[in-house]
């Protein structure tokens, strides 16, 4: 993949090995909360009052997402962000080195201070990432906002957690995707209030783990697009009575047993499907298809009709192949 320019450069993800649930087996192609809290409140009051910030550069998010898949393109996701030495995971200054590099989409991971502040944190706990400790839970925001992140290989940096609101109007301003992964301590309706607020409907696609999930984000917000596990035409069609628009929808497909049969069958419906090479380190997709230095593995999810690509190696991925290009060159606008 080339570098693209600045202008044209959009970012999302997805998260850990146990992210979403693998996806079972698919028929065959077939032709054809809570209340905000004050915080919250005069935070979002603050983005929408104050903030103006131009159009993305890809139209609406749902026909950029058919464009790459009519087009045989495949975007690349980079896990947490796209953590490297230097650059810790869950940052604006990693996801911002990730667009300088040419990555197009990043995941990254939302979680709530015990005063009511949405951020940007994987763990449950704050000694892995940053230079504090104790659960996120219960540290408020005065506290997390003073600890700097630490990198994946221990090394502390210069940057600290970036508030939600913070990411979307970055996201907004450099025409970028992310793909919001919500954390046990917060809710998809105070997420929702965010990307309301912000006006960032255009740049956010939110991770869902079941048909609860995928119903709660449909009901609360029916214009915004998700992921979701999808295991069959019959459960996709329980999912859209029950709701759930697959217009809006990315069909995750798991983390291990890629099924080029499944990708077309699913493609074949007008929806995008997702895959994860990502995981726990040694068993990964990832690692197995470096082993032997030839990226042939991954050329070959494109060429099965995979539409989005998370991975722990998005730098690498992303310099071995050229389904990103085609991308960019068919969908971005100029």
């Amino acid at each position: 993949m080339r570098p693209i320019l600045p202008m044209l450069v959009l970012a999302a993800g997805l998260s850990l090995t146990a992210c979403q649930p693998d996806a079972g087996e698919f028929d065959p192609p077939v032709q054809e909360s809570t209340a905000l809290s004050d915080t919250q409140i005069d935070e979002l009051t603050r983005i929408g009052e104050f903030v103006e910030i131009e159009p993305n550069e890809f139209g609406p998010l749902p026909d950029f997402f058919d464009c790459v898949r009519e087009n045989g393109g495949m975007l690349i996701a980079s896990h947490r962000g796209g953590p490297a030495p230097g650059y810790p995971e869950n940052a604006i200054e990693t996801m911002q080195y990730g667009l300088e590099q040419g990555l197009l989409v990043h995941e990254i991971d939302v979680a709530e201070s015990r005063d009511g502040v949405l951020f940007l944190m994987h763990d449950r706990t704050l000694g892995r990432t940053t230079t504090g400790e104790g659960f996120v839970a219960d540290t408020d925001w005065d506290t997390i906002q003073r600890l700097n992140l630490v990198d994946n290989d221990g090394a502390i940096t210069d940057f600290t957690a970036p508030k939600l609101s913070d990411v979307l109007l970055w996201a907004k301003q450099n025409h970028a995707i992310v793909e919001l992964d919500k954390k046990e301590t917060t809710s998809f309706r105070n997420i929702i209030s965010h990307i309301r607020a912000a006006e960032a409907e255009q740049n956010v696609i939110l991770i869902t783990y079941n048909d609860a999930q995928a119903m709660d984000v449909a009901r609360l917000a029916p214009d915004l697009m998700m992921t979701a596990g999808v295991n069959s035409r019959s459960h996709q069609q329980d999912l859209e009575a029950a709701g759930v628009n697959f217009d809006q929808v990315i069909a995750w497909m798991g983390i291990s047993n890629p099924n080029p049969r499944a990708f077309q069958a699913v493609g074949s419906r007008g929806v995008e499907t997702a895959f994860g090479t990502l995981g726990r380190p040694g068993e990964r997709l990832d690692d197995q298809y470096w082993a032997d230095g030839d990226p042939s593995e991954y050329q070959a999810l494109a060429d099965g009709g995979l539409t989005l690509l998370a991975t722990d190696a998005p730098y690498r991925v992303a310099a071995a192949l050229t389904a990103d290009d085609i991308a960019y060159r068919s969908c971005l606008k100029r």
